[in-house]
């Protein structure tokens, strides 16, 4: 079990969709101290699921961090919203077929008879370099 495992299980068993928690009621629930640059930093705080282990515990438990106070030293845990089950990836064409999105902007763009969009926009712009 881990230092920060009690949060997590703390967190999945509230009903409310935001805890608000001051740092030494997470200390009592970890049993024991945050680290001591924690409360004085923010960024500590962020939802970065690669900051530091406590904030994957609280991710994990399907929560993201608000309203952080560090000079009351008190948090709010917002409860996030569960999202559909991811697919398989995006949509892709299989062989001999077109992806689905070609053609998808077909009629958006008119070209007017005689426009050559290889020509440049400003014939004269080649000559500021010499």
């Amino acid at each position: 079990m881990g230092k920060y495992t009690r949060l997590g299980e703390f967190l999945r068993a509230q009903r409310s969709n935001a805890v608000p928690m001051t740092f030494a009621e997470i200390e009592r629930v970890i049993g024991g101290k945050l680290p001591p640059n924690s409360p004085q930093y923010p960024a500590w705080w962020s939802n970065n699921p690669s900051n530091n282990v406590m904030t994957r515990v609280w991710l994990d438990a399907g929560f993201r961090t608000e309203q952080v106070d560090v000079k009351s030293r008190k948090v709010v845990f917002r409860r996030v919203e569960e999202k559909p089950a991811e697919t398989s990836g995006p949509p892709r064409a299989r062989k001999g077929e077109h992806h689905p999105i070609f053609g998808a902007l077909k009629g958006l763009v008119h070209v007017p008879p005689g426009v050559d969009l290889t020509e440049p926009a400003d014939p004269d712009w080649g000559k500021v370099y010499e």
